[in-house]
Formats: structure tokens, sequence, C-alpha cells
């Protein structure tokens, strides 16, 4: 797909799974579990063990199923792999404008990591689909929501400590959308391969966006 359609794909989600474990085996399995739920945007950690190849797999057995993307990019070397590995979109922990550049390059999603006002506009001018605020625990929604005064027109994904309480806080404070990690993708559910489990939370996920959004003012 192109990057508006992918980015249209991650708004609409609300919601992009950050999946990061030390054993590969189980994440196609992972994803395909939250998929089930409906959660169908998810990246994965570059730190993982062999990810480029984890990620090559996943889009074989997946497709399009599941919008995939690559994260912890941390330059541009990196996000050309893991592009030629599959990955519809480059998440990264900083701002680095040649990975921005590269992603435009190829037509994909870029979600470079920002913490303060200047980083965040600094990514945003440099051509970032949206900015991925993290860690965003540290400062919590009340920051979101002073950022969209002078702001107002940057999509931010706010990540680091997301779950079920927050989230809905989140988005009244105008995130685009949320990076949820091991809140979501549980580390003891996957390593017992109880994809049940993750299904359901996906689910609490998928409902707790839609009805957050639902309460927020109509523009």
């Amino acid at each position: 797909m192109s990057r508006d359609k992918d980015l249209q794909r991650i708004l609409t989600s609300g919601i992009v799974a950050v999946v990061r474990f030390h054993d590969p085996e189980p994440l196609v399995d992972t994803l395909n579990a939250l998929a089930t739920g409906g959660i169908t945007v998810a990246e994965v950690t570059l730190t993982v063990p062999q990810a480029l190849e984890v990620i090559r797999v996943a889009r074989q057995r997946l497709g399009e199923r599941v919008l995939l993307g690559a994260g912890t990019v941390l330059d541009a070397e990196a996000a050309a792999a893991a592009l030629l590995a599959g990955a519809e979109f480059i998440v990264a922990p900083t701002v680095n404008t040649e990975v921005i550049r590269l992603c435009h390059r190829y037509d994909k999603v870029v979600i470079p990591g920002a913490f303060t006002p200047t980083e965040i506009l600094t990514a945003w001018e440099a051509g970032a689909d949206i900015v991925k605020l993290f860690p965003a625990n540290v400062v919590g929604p009340e920051f979101v929501r002073a950022l969209r005064g002078p702001l107002p027109h940057i999509r931010l994904m706010p990540t680091g400590g997301i779950d079920l309480n927050n989230l809905s806080q989140y988005l009244a404070a105008g995130a685009a959308c949320v990076g949820v990690g091991s809140q979501l993708v549980e580390p003891n559910a996957v390593t017992n391969r109880q994809w049940d489990r993750l299904t359901e939370l996906a689910r609490y996920y998928v409902h707790a966006v839609n009805t957050a959004r639902q309460r927020l003012p109509k523009s």
C-alpha cells in the first residue's frame, strides 16, 4: 500500500502494538493473536534477535492481515534493511533526519521519537508522519494536552506506560494514536503461548480506543 493509506490505517487503528522479546520464535503467533483481537498494526523492534527474519517471515505468513513495521530503528542503514525485509513503516526512539528522508524516498510511513517541544517540531518539520512522544509515562497526558496548544497540527503517538487505565486520557488530550508494549503484549502470555489471552487483551484495547473516541468533542 501507499504511505498515505498506511498512515490512515495506523490512525484509524489508534494503537500500534510494540512487540519486543528475546525469543523470536513465537512472534508470528503473537501478531496473529493480536490481529484476531482487532489490533492489526504492530512494530517488531530491532532489539529482538533475528528481528529482520521475523519481519520477513511474518509478512509472508500474515500478508496484509497485519500492517507490520520495524521499531527501535537508529539509523538509515537499519531502516533500509528493515524495509527490504518487508517492514511497511519505521519507528524510532529519536529524531534522525536521514531515516526520515529514506522513508520518504520509498514512500513509507516514518514515526521518529521525540520528547521536548523543540525535538517534536524538528521531527515534524523534517517530514515525520507521526511523532512518537517517548517516554510518555514521564510526562503523562497533560503534557500532550499542553503541546496541543502551540502545536495542534502535529500528530502525536505517546508511547511508554500506556495501558487500559490511561489510554483514554491520552486520546482525550489530543493524541492521534498510542504505542502499547508489554501492557498489551504480555510477556508471560507470549512465553506460555497463551494466544487467547493476547486476543482478549487486544479486544479490550480496541474497545477502549473506540469508547474514548466516541467521547471526544465533535469537530
